[in-house]
């Protein structure tokens, strides 16, 4: 298969890759080939190349994907939605969606492992914390997680592993389906006994590591947990409790009530039901769990100045650094959903947040007081927040449809009860059509105070912090978002060439999509009749996924690449179990392999069991025989990433794959380097059995400062009855049958609220222009290795000496001379104006680069410029020039503060500090704040706010520092 080359300017495809034709030559004029074809047969074995990869059609332009998509958007059927069942209506603040949701400073940054670059989208994420710790009453809250039903199935693992004596869990009847679908299945993978039960005072047991509490249960009842709560707790075990959080500004908090967790989503606080996601879930804890909660936790820390900086807290949680022993697989979480509920709850305040609960309870209440009057209708419970249910004998269908019919999407619980949810944009003329067709002629006024039991009423108004409490006009919280975005490198300011990350460009035709309001304003249960356009670019973009990959079908439902990963290890493992090889527990992992493997496969209830590095970077296939020797009849699997994370081809593939499945396991090949393979290679016909995908990677669903992610799941045949299956569907009393898959996440499709993004990419690009973007991925790639590679070694290469789509710079050798790190060199890298690199994975002291195909030939040389800079001052260093501790690099990055006052310490100029090379006199980026202090933020965790004088800049701050 050749590659063809682009011939109109105009064309997608010429506008996504950054070099053009004639930057395209100079790269490959550099690399000593005469085309793309040599290049790419140069670098990629022979055996594993495509010959031919199926066509999806010819590509689109923006005007015709984005007419293709509001084609699609016109076949669903945007009813005003009353279903709840963890969805609620919600109206997004237009400054906070233009400002947030469609602003590029948002939604191209990444996750902010990067401190210093960060501080705008960790102050978000802290106000995020911040809101969900005083609204739970939970001392430490995280930055997010990935959906209420999977944050349940974590806070679940979190109290097995802090209750290591216990083995059954008691989940609330109450909880909403899709949450006790997904719980029960993962409480079930890590071996744990599920009980599923009308709660009572009276828990039996001694072997219990908790329980979970629905508040509210999921036809809308509120009962006091106290009593339970106390039982669990005089039984050894913790107490998790599932919360609305806007109903949490009237009833008690979790905290008060004595429960150790509380976890559910922030959907309703701003975000768009999206057809089921994605939604920013959270998870907040009493202070004797923090060290052991999933997820991304952003802390309070210092500069080296002193001054108060923010930072990802307690990363030595993470999978990279754990592995097998981390608290979660979860990576990448729901940042930009968490930054846009955070937003709202500071652009409307404690008081307006209260005045919509107020308002919704109240439209509820006077819809109780109404249908209660009526002959033949019965209320199931007369306490509730916003969600009423209704017993109607036999008649909930036949109101369900009348209200359809009027325009109004309302919940059939079973045949004889109808549940009626209320929203921010409800009003009462709905609670009068709403009631009409339950029977009722007018509207009655409720009483409020008798809905919410007394004893559970809340007596304070929670988010007292400043932030919530200053922000509420338009211009204000214009200014606070763009005043954080200001702080930030993102895609719409730099590069960021971080390996294995892939941030390349995200389509804008794709991204305008998302929120228009016939796909986003859908709701994941909506019957078939009204979701027709979603499913039809659902099922299409699941077709070409399986075409590019050479899998069988994909899977769109995990809403992460680690849950991806999972969903692939738990189909392999119910694989083996229905084919009667219970035995095979190991997965074996490549020393070299995302931290999120082992993580994941221990989440599948597999052993991890570790294959070594050959020096070449490659499996070290004796090791490998010697694994299969000992384990032969044990292994499940091998989790293989390729190209692997060392960034080159090996070429020995499909040996590996022949090798496990001669011995009866299973291949997963994790589809993280996908940018190096689609178009030209596909790993479901070289040897994998399963697969799961990055769409925010490869296939450019922005990053959005660490979420949303999409990580769907790809199969060959043998492997299709157990993909995740439909979590409403589930039976969680009983155990999945072992002939199928089980649900991941709590709707049947994930996120699907950004798949229109990655259809757009694909429809725009078509089969050619896939292949050809990855060509371009691999040619940059090589042609920073090869001006890099006299600065800073490439430690592996490949076949002819070619890497990947991305490579490894060693500074080991460098900072033995010198004293310079990897990380003082990301740091420097800020005063440059860029995103460090990958730092210390896959090898510590490295960093791994990777350009994309985006990045032009101008941006190139602007970062190989900034390196050979960074190299010339290490020299220095070498050359005895100049100390390591008086260097430039070792106080990087600068402040325009630090550079600007009157006091200047160093050795060096202000000039060499922050403007090392003349380009940046031009276009000057400067960090917030300097170097953070890492160790300081861990051991002095604070999770939430400061006050706002921490931040005060004083006359003696100047003289001091």
């Amino acid at each position: 298969m050749s590659l063809t080359p682009v011939t109109d300017p105009a064309s997608y495809l010429a506008r996504h890759l950054g070099p053009d034709n004639t930057e395209q030559q100079a790269l490959l004029n550099a690399l000593g080939y005469s085309s793309l074809d040599a290049l790419i047969d140069a670098a990629i074995p022979a055996d594993i190349r495509a010959n031919q990869v199926s066509s999806i059609g010819e590509p689109l332009s923006e005007v015709e994907a984005q007419a293709k998509l509001r084609s699609y958007a016109s076949k669903n059927v945007v009813l005003k939605s009353f279903y709840g069942q963890g969805y609620s209506d919600t109206l997004t603040p237009p400054v906070i969606r233009r400002g947030v949701v469609e602003d590029a400073g948002w939604y191209t940054a990444y996750t902010p492992y990067q401190p210093e670059i960060s501080q705008g989208r960790l102050e978000a994420l802290l106000n995020f914390q911040t809101m969900v710790s005083e609204l739970t009453g939970l001392p430490v809250s995280n930055a997010s997680l990935l959906d209420e039903a999977s944050a349940v199935a974590e806070a679940v693992g979190l109290m097995s592993r802090a209750q290591k004596k216990g083995r059954r869990v008691i989940l609330d009847a109450r909880l909403h389906p899709q949450v006790l679908g997904v719980a029960a299945e993962r409480a079930r993978a890590i071996d744990l006994e599920v009980e599923i039960t009308e709660l009572s005072d009276d828990l039996v047991g001694e072997d219990l590591v908790g329980v979970v509490i629905a508040y509210p249960g999921t036809e809308g009842d509120i009962s006091d947990p106290r009593a339970i709560i106390e039982g669990i707790h005089s039984r050894g075990g913790l107490a998790t409790m599932v919360t609305d959080p806007l109903s949490l500004l009237l009833l008690t908090s979790p905290g008060e009530l004595g429960a150790d967790i509380a976890v559910g989503s922030s959907q309703r606080f701003g975000v768009p039901m999206f057809f089921g996601g994605p939604h920013a879930a959270y998870m907040a804890v009493a202070d004797k769990l923090k060290r052991q909660m999933p997820g991304r936790l952003v802390g309070v820390s210092v500069d080296a100045e002193g001054y108060p900086a923010y930072r990802l807290a307690l990363q030595t949680r993470e999978q990279h650094i754990r592995r097998e022993r981390a608290t979660s697989n979860i990576c990448t979480a729901q940042a930009l959903l968490a930054v846009t509920a955070s937003m709202y709850a500071v652009y409307h305040g404690p008081q307006g947040l209260k005045n919509i609960a107020e308002r919704i309870h109240g439209l509820a209440v006077d819809f109780a007081a109404t249908v209660s009057g009526v002959e033949g209708v019965e209320l199931s419970n007369r306490t509730f927040f916003d969600t009423v249910t209704v017993k109607t004998a036999g008649r909930a269908q036949e109101i369900t449809d009348a209200l359809a019919e009027a325009g109004y999407l309302v919940r059939p619980v079973d045949a004889d009860k109808v549940s009626v949810s209320f929203g921010e944009s409800a009003t009462s003329g709905d609670v009068e059509q709403l009631a009409a067709a339950f029977g009722a002629t007018s509207v009655v006024e409720g009483d409020a105070a008798t809905a919410i039991p007394d004893t559970l009423v809340r007596a304070e108004l929670p988010l007292t912090h400043p932030i919530f409490n200053q922000i509420h006009s338009e211009t204000q919280m214009m200014r606070y978002l763009r005043t954080l975005a200001d702080k930030d490198l993102a895609l719409d300011r730099t590069m960021i060439p971080l390996g294995s990350c892939t941030m390349k460009l995200n389509p804008t035709a794709g991204m305008e999509s998302i929120t228009w309001p016939e796909f986003a304003n859908i709701h994941p249960y909506a019957p078939d009749s009204q979701t027709a356009g979603w499913r039809e670019l659902i099922h299409e973009l699941e077709d070409w996924l399986a075409t590019l990959t050479g899998y069988a079908k994909v899977s769109v439902q995990p809403n992460a690449g680690s849950q991806g990963e999972l969903a692939g290890l738990l189909a392999i493992r119910r694989y083996h179990v229905a084919n009667g090889d219970t035995e095979r527990d190991i997965c074996l992992v490549p020393a070299s392999a995302h931290g999120t493997n082992a993580a994941s496969a221990t989440l599948a209830n597999l052993r991890v069991v570790v294959v070594a590095t050959a020096e070449d970077g490659s499996i070290n296939l004796d090791d490998l025989d010697a694994k299969l020797e000992q384990h032969g009849e044990r292994v499940a699997a091998i989790m293989i990433t390729y190209p692997s994370t060392h960034g080159v081809f090996e070429d020995t593939v499909r040996t590996v794959c022949e090798k496990v499945h001669a011995a009866g396991g299973q291949v997963y090949i994790d589809g993280a380097n996908m940018n190096a393979l689609t178009g030209l290679a596909q790993p479901g016909q070289f040897g994998g059995d399963v697969s799961h995908l990055n769409l925010h990677k490869t296939f450019t669903i922005p990053h959005g400062g660490g979420g949303p992610g999409v990580g769907p799941v790809a199969v060959a045949e043998h492997l299709i009855p157990f993909l995740p299956t439909d979590p409403n569907e589930a039976v969680p009393e009983d155990a999945a049958p072992g002939d199928r898959g089980v649900p991941i996440t709590a709707t049947n499709y994930g996120s699907a609220g950004v798949l229109p993004i990655s259809w757009s990419y694909i429809a725009m690009t078509g089969t050619e222009g896939l292949a050809s973007a990855t060509a371009h991925a691999i040619l940059t790639a090589n042609y920073l290795a090869k001006e890099l590679k006299d600065s800073f070694p490439i430690l592996y290469t490949g076949a002819n000496d070619l890497v990947a789509h991305e490579c490894i710079l060693d500074l080991r050798a460098l900072t033995d001379a010198s004293g310079v790190s990897a990380a003082d060199v990301a740091k420097r890298l800020v005063d440059f104006g860029f995103h460090a690199p990958t730092l210390a994975f896959p090898v510590a002291g490295t960093l791994m680069v990777e350009p994309t195909e985006s990045e032009d030939l101008a941006e190139l040389d602007r970062f190989i410029e900034a390196m050979r800079t960074i190299r010339a001052e290490i020299q220095e260093i070498i050359d005895g020039k100049v100390e390591y501790e008086d260097s430039v690099i070792r106080h990087a990055p600068y402040t325009s503060f630090s550079v600007t006052r009157d006091e200047w310490e160093y050795k060096f100029s202000r000039q060499q500090a922050a403007f090392p090379v003349a380009e940046l006199r031009k276009n000057k980026y400067f960090p917030p704040v300097r170097r953070l202090d890492e160790a300081y933020g861990d051991r002095n965790l604070v999770c939430s706010c400061p006050p706002p004088e921490a931040f005060d800049y004083s006359d003696e701050d100047d003289t001091e520092n």
